[in-house]
């Protein structure tokens, strides 16, 4: 079954069509063998009601959308713009930006393709104008735009945290536990986000070690390239930090659920969109002020105006909070105003609209696929495989991290972490394995299918919007040396798993 459906996605015939396809094909192949009840496809309805109905999975095409606009609205490449100029005339400096840049779009957007391809288009041509070589400028970029996928907030983490958590309350079911624990999204961001520093770390030092041994390589900027002044430097930082910290902030600090924040980031992203792009821009960040204080002050002093027995007190705060609604109400519709005339919005709900069905449809592509593959027998025969390996819960945990990495080649993470992923996550949890150390993991082990050849989705984004000059041989030579410090960075974990458990444990 997983051999059909390996030909099927490299034949080229769409990924959705095809895992569904395949399910079909082998639950009647099943059926005619009598090696299936094809009554069990009348689950499939449920699995889907399940899906359309999780609400953890609304985030998705929230946190989409705050990319897009933060793309489109080319806030984005104003600030690689700005830090390319600001660390340029160090060695590696144009190396060292375009990875903090990444970093902080990954925390922002969480969209691997539109940061690849608005560093592909801005930084790349600048690197090479430096004298950069051309194999490293494309594996730096690359790798840099991948970091959306682990820095949080990230689709992969969102997915990966309903996973984890039906494996989760799946093996404490088989443990005779009937009072079972739900892991959440927000323990997940919380895990990812030290390795996801760690990843950036690791990076940073191979571009400086890589700029002392090899100069020719990462030579400093042309000196005539502009310094950005502290304000222009500010004015680019700034606004991507505070939508940070207000998505981040929000969830961790436990004052919304994921899907709340990403509604929180989604407005933000729209704000800062419009007082980039057009008139009013005074009164939107006035507007964006209000709602951030009044958040602030109802997570502090909270107020019931339903309730009976309030005071004087509650009734002016209650009043504030109306007066600070209405006018960061006021604020969010004159910037809907801006992006509506700069066309900002259409573009960006388009793309929003065509990554978010494409993930739908293969998560439920994959839900009738598990099905048939649990009806055929395979779910106990993958559980058997992994208890009997030779090395017990760590040789079970090596083997599978092997065949993700390889399925990584040819699989896109969505259809690893939705079809693979549920098969044998719960067997790994049995023998004994954290939930979410295993999770973060395995987070980063997916995150290398974007890099590795010749399916991985980071280098097709930069052959589109590389120049001329930049081969695929260069993307393929220049990803190497980072997918080796992916392999570092899933080693520290493993060495260390309290670097991906300490946080949740403290906040949760």
């Amino acid at each position: 079954m997983f051999a059909a459906l390996v030909v099927a996605i490299l034949s080229g015939f769409p990924v959705a069509f095809s895992i569904a396809g395949i399910a079909v094909l082998f639950a009647y192949l099943g059926w005619a063998l009598g090696a299936m009840d094809i009554s069990l496809l009348g689950a499939f309805g449920q699995r889907v009601f399940g899906l359309i109905s999780n609400q953890v999975l609304i985030a998705i095409p929230l946190f989409v959308l705050m990319g897009a606009l933060l793309e489109k609205s080319r806030i984005a490449e104003e600030l690689l713009d700005t830090m390319g100029r600001a660390c340029g005339s160090l060695r590696g400096g144009l190396g060292i930006s375009v990875i903090l840049v990444g970093a902080l779009l990954a925390a922002s957007t969480g969209i691997v393709g539109a940061t690849v391809v608005a560093m592909g288009m801005i930084a790349l041509p600048t690197m090479l104008r430096a004298g950069y070589n051309p194999s490293v400028s494309a594996g730096i970029v690359c790798t840099a735009g991948t970091l959306g996928q682990i820095i949080p907030p990230s689709t992969l983490l969102i997915i990966l945290a309903d996973v984890m958590s039906n494996a989760y309350q799946q093996a404490q079911y088989e443990q005779g536990k009937f009072s079972v624990e739900a892991l959440s999204v927000g323990q997940f961001f919380a895990a990812a986000l030290i390795p996801g520093l760690v990843l950036v770390s690791l990076y940073l030092i191979y571009v400086l070690v890589r700029g002392a041994l090899r100069p020719q390589d990462m030579p400093p900027a042309d000196a005539t390239m502009s310094k950005p002044t502290g304000r222009e430097v500010l004015g680019a930082i700034v606004p991507p930090v505070l939508l940070i910290f207000a998505v981040l902030g929000s969830i961790l600090g436990g004052l919304a659920t994921p899907t709340e924040a990403a509604a929180v980031g989604a407005v933000g992203a729209l704000l800062m969109s419009g007082a980039r792009l057009g008139r009013m821009r005074g009164l939107i960040l006035i507007s964006a002020a209000a709602l951030i204080a009044l958040a602030i002050a109802a997570g502090v002093f909270p107020v019931r105006l339903q309730r009976g027995d309030l005071g004087a007190g509650s009734y002016v705060a209650g009043g504030i909070y109306i007066a600070l609604a209405v006018l960061g109400l006021i604020g969010v519709l004159a910037a809907l105003r801006n992006v509506l005339a700069e066309r900002v919005v259409h573009d960006a709900v388009t793309s929003t609209m065509t990554m978010t069905a494409m993930i739908f449809a293969t998560i439920l592509a994959a839900g009738m696929f598990s099905l048939v593959f649990i009806g055929l027998g395979g779910e106990d025969r993958v559980a058997y495989w992994l208890a009997n390996l030779p090395g017990g819960a760590t040789g079970a945990l090596i083997v599978t991290m092997i065949i993700v990495f390889f399925m990584g080649f040819f699989l896109d993470f969505v259809e690893i972490s939705v079809i693979v992923l549920p098969l044998v996550t719960p067997s790994l949890i049995l023998l004994g394995h954290d939930p979410i150390w295993l999770g973060i993991i395995l987070a980063i082990n997916l995150q290398t299918s974007f890099l590795t050849p010749p399916f991985g989705f980071s280098l097709f984004y930069l052959r589109g919007a590389a120049p001329p000059e930049i081969t695929t041989g260069h993307i393929y030579r220049g990803v190497i040396p980072f997918i080796g410090l992916q392999a570092v960075g899933v080693a520290v974990v493993w060495i260390w798993p309290a670097l991906a458990t300490w946080l949740p444990r403290v906040m949760f």
